[in-house]
């Protein structure tokens, strides 16, 4: 391979094919995690048994196992059980309940973190639990665990290529499949700074809203 910058141009249809893609997978797999992480981790807070440790072992089973090994089971195996699922679809399916792992685990420190004389008041008030969790709990953990939630979102950003192993051409699929048809290196350079200029303006950001939200 070589450097052949005239292609650029060429490449920029791809290019911008890819950045909706990989920003189709990143919404709706952080939608995922952060709807199936909050359910995680109210349920292993549940003082039933047979509710709490489930979902524990689910969620660490889903934890201690590559992204990429599940996303080859989503695409895979599970069509076989008559669930059929698009290359897209199953790789923000596949990153929103792997990631839901971890921020059910940033869910419960925010929960943890909430004092007690706040479930003490609720309960003094005769405030049922859903209207406790809903009012009282939630907002407070919530709010302590959102730059934690944004880390995660980067993260998933740098995961996304992954998607590509089962045919969702995102940004790097896509300059993967151009830098083999004309055997030059530009299409992935351009997808390596696209990286940083998503990623790092947004860590930014997240520093400045966490500073905010500690005062």
């Amino acid at each position: 391979m070589n450097w052949d910058w005239s292609n650029v141009a060429d490449f920029m249809p791809q290019f911008w094919d890819g950045v909706l893609v990989t920003l189709q997978a990143l919404v709706g797999g952080a939608i995922i995690a952060f709807a199936l992480g909050l359910v995680w981790a109210i349920a292993q807070r549940s003082k039933t048994k047979w509710v709490s440790w489930p979902v524990t072992a689910v969620t660490e089973f889903i934890r201690n196992t590559p992204l990429l090994v599940q996303l080859f089971f989503l695409f895979y195996v599970v069509p076989s059980w008559g669930i059929s699922m698009s290359p897209l679809v199953t790789g923000i399916v596949g990153l929103g309940l792997h990631y839901s792992t971890y921020t059910s685990e940033v869910y419960r420190a925010g929960i943890e973190g909430v004092p007690v004389g706040q479930w003490e008041a609720a309960t003094a008030l005769s405030l049922s639990k859903g209207r406790t969790w809903r009012a009282v709990i939630l907002p407070q953990a919530v709010r302590r665990v959102i730059p934690a939630l944004g880390n995660y979102v980067i993260v998933m950003l740098k995961e996304s290529p992954q998607i590509m192993a089962i045919g969702a051409l995102d940004m790097l699929g896509e300059a993967q499949g151009f830098s083999q048809t004309t055997f030059t290196y530009e299409a992935i350079s351009i997808v390596g700074v696209a990286f940083i200029v998503i990623a790092y303006p947004a860590s930014l950001l997240l520093r400045v809203l966490e500073r905010r939200l500690v005062r």
